[in-house]
């Protein structure tokens, strides 16, 4: 039986806010960590093929390298018609689909995989690219499955 709180911990990337300009996602670290989903809603009211990369960082303050590993993406392109999520390329970015649809965007990120492209990136973020459109929006949620399961899983937002 898996218990969603206490074997994965659950950080906000970022609160509902405009892709009209660059968005930065907050970053958590991956000590804790066996893997990391990034969980994204989009509601794109003006078609536009948004860019999120991946960033990662050696303390949870600074995610700046891009990550140059091939991390695995699901999609969904319209929320409003399915619930089906299409496993998409694996690429070290994901580009949304073109489409006045919202949509669910799910990556999975796993620590060993940043290790390896730098022994001291334990931490990972996001960035998404400017849309230019105030109507489109996005929400995102980083699920980090904890390797020591408790009531209340060690904090990631810190160091």
């Amino acid at each position: 039986m898996i218990h969603l709180p206490q074997e994965f911990k659950i950080v906000t990337a970022t609160a509902p806010i405009t892709t009209n300009g660059t968005v930065t996602f907050d970053n958590v670290s991956m000590k804790n960590a066996l893997r990391v989903w990034l969980i994204a809603q989009f509601n794109q009211a003006a078609s536009h093929a948004t860019v999120i990369t991946p960033k990662l960082g050696a303390v949870v303050a600074t995610c700046t390298t891009a990550i140059t590993f091939s991390a695995d993406w699901w999609l969904n392109p319209d929320t409003g018609t399915t619930d089906t999520l299409v496993k998409q390329t694996a690429a070290t970015t994901f580009t949304l689909a073109t489409g006045a649809t919202p949509q669910l965007v799910v990556g999975l990120f796993v620590p060993s995989q940043c290790i390896v492209q730098g022994a001291t990136f334990d931490c990972i973020g996001a960035t998404i690219a400017t849309s230019g459109q105030a109507t489109n929006f996005v929400d995102a949620l980083w699920i980090l499955e904890t390797a020591y399961p408790g009531a209340t899983p060690p904090a990631a937002i810190t160091d």
